[in-house]
């Protein structure tokens, strides 16, 4: 029998932990996130399985999730990265500008963001990936090095939760009430 070689998560595997995380804290009374489907168009329908065979994004998205964590409400996006460089084109103006309206109106948006190389994922508050947008809109880098990411941001699974967000999420809201 071959030996299985782990290759970190991967793409739609990323989702599904982060999937399981938020059933797990549904189950716990913890939190209540859902994802966000992309809307799509189908162009092409095979008539036997009924399966979309063609179709294009119907619109752009917003964030992958959204919800409320005891009271206080949430949005954020899960990106992947396999270098130590992150390009800012992989996060889009328009859910920049989602997430910034999100959190005028008290909610608390951020990022996952898994390092598939290393195998280690971060929260990205979203002060800290405003800066990095503002910087590239400003002619600066167009990405950040993981270098420039805090690490005591760093996620890990914890109690049957893959991906325990919910303890960064809480030092981040620490952090906005003690003004840092």
């Amino acid at each position: 029998m071959g030996t299985w070689k782990s290759r970190g998560l991967r793409g739609s595997t990323l989702e599904e932990m982060i999937n399981l995380s938020n059933e797990k804290y549904t189950e716990k009374h913890m939190a209540l996130i859902q994802k966000i489907p992309t809307p799509i168009k189908p162009i092409s329908i095979d008539k036997e399985s009924r399966h979309i065979t063609l179709a294009y994004f119907d619109q752009k998205s917003t964030v992958d999730y959204i919800g409320v964590v005891q009271g206080v409400p949430v949005c954020f996006d899960a990106k992947e990265c396999n270098t130590h460089t992150f390009p800012m084109q992989n996060i889009h103006e328009h859910q920049i500008r989602f997430m910034k309206e999100f959190e005028l109106q008290d909610g608390i948006s951020f990022i996952l963001l898994y390092y598939s190389h290393i195998n280690e994922m971060y929260y990205l508050p979203f002060n800290k990936l405003e800066e990095f947008y503002d910087r590239m809109k400003n002619g600066g880098r167009k990405s950040f090095r993981f270098e420039e990411i805090d690490k005591t941001y760093r996620i890990r699974g914890y109690n049957g939760v893959p991906v325990h967000y919910l303890e960064m999420l809480a030092k981040d809201i620490a952090a906005r009430d003690s003004g840092e």
